[in-house]
């Protein structure tokens, strides 16, 4: 088992990713590029780790529900059919611990990876600050660690050269609220060593998730190859003045029995990802197009400070929630 993980980025994927690294046993380091990202990355493990908390407590009133086997929080309790209120109790004392004692928030790149066994990149989707920081981290790794990109959409074959160690290289992509929703999508590129990809499988496992193997580079994957062009869909409609978002949330959920909207996702998404995924399309640059116009919007709520739920406010207000 990999016993020293590192989580470059300390935004909503990259926290849940190293909370859920410290609620399995294993010591967590989050490096942050400076004093301000520690600032916002801080209150993201305390309202997350108060979830991962509030759902454990809360899977106690499932146990003997026909329904409990479908919504309890899949990557917090391993084995449900075995789940009694005082071993759900027990779950929710160790977690409290490890959350507490096993996340470390570093400035220092080089201390932040020296005896890293693993180091996972969940920064923004934007391939020159991954190309600059891989720059940057590659002489400072020990041999042994194996590094992966946390990336929704692009290649790990992208970056492989400028990692400094293809071989040891892979995609480990998370869904969002990874303690429910515990899938951990594994895509090495044609130089990825295939047991370094069978060790991330494990890291996988080892971290609660469901390790879900790629046979081949797939930009976005098997998740997002999917979820992408729905929200695109989602966003077209909005773009083009056909409905507002609300109506188009409303009408999905009323139709389909989801239990969230397009829009409602992209503010747990985060908006600035959103934003960035539109404007890697080459059609983001057409005037008049509907990516423009997608891109156009998207960048007028940002500048609003309207990036979705930790902001507060994306295509919801979620300041006026008890």
């Amino acid at each position: 088992m990999f016993q020293n993980t590192v989580v470059a980025g300390g935004g909503v994927l990259g926290t849940q990713i190293a909370l859920m690294a410290a609620y399995t046993g294993h010591d967590v380091t989050i490096w942050l590029r400076s004093e301000g990202s520690v600032g916002r990355t801080q209150p993201k493990i305390e309202h997350y780790s108060a979830q991962m908390l509030e759902d454990l407590a809360k899977a106690k009133a499932l146990i003997g529900n026909p329904m409990g086997a479908y919504v309890y929080p899949r990557g917090l309790i391993r084995d449900w059919k075995s789940a009694t209120p005082e071993s759900i109790d027990a779950l929710i004392a160790d977690a409290r611990k490890n959350l507490k004692e096993h996340i470390h928030l570093e400035l220092d790149m080089a201390k932040a990876v020296k005896y890293a066994d693993i180091v996972i990149e969940a920064m923004a989707e934007d391939p020159q600050q991954k190309i600059a920081f891989y720059e940057k981290l590659a002489p400072l790794l020990p041999e042994k660690t194996i590094l992966c990109t946390n990336s929704s959409t692009l290649l790990p074959s992208q970056f492989a050269a400028v990692t400094g160690r293809p071989d040891k290289f892979c995609a480990l992509h998370f869904a969002n609220s990874i303690w429910k929703m515990n899938t951990a999508e594994v895509m090495g590129h044609p130089g990825t060593d295939p047991e370094v990809y069978q060790q991330v499988v494990a890291f996988a496992q080892d971290i609660n998730m469901v390790p879900l193997q790629l046979h081949k580079e797939q930009p976005g994957y098997i998740l997002n190859s999917m979820l992408v062009p729905f929200l695109n869909a989602a966003e077209s409609l909005w773009a083009n003045e056909v409905a507002d978002p609300k109506t188009i949330d409303m009408t999905w959920k009323l139709a389909t029995g989801a239990p969230t909207g397009p829009f409602q996702i992209l503010d747990i998404v985060g908006l600035t990802t959103a934003y960035n995924i539109c404007t890697m399309d080459p059609r983001s640059k057409e005037e008049g197009s509907t990516m423009n116009k997608i891109t156009r919007l998207l960048k007028e709520k940002l500048d609003r400070g309207e990036s979705g739920i930790n902001a507060g406010k994306g295509f919801y207000d979620y300041t006026q929630r008890s």
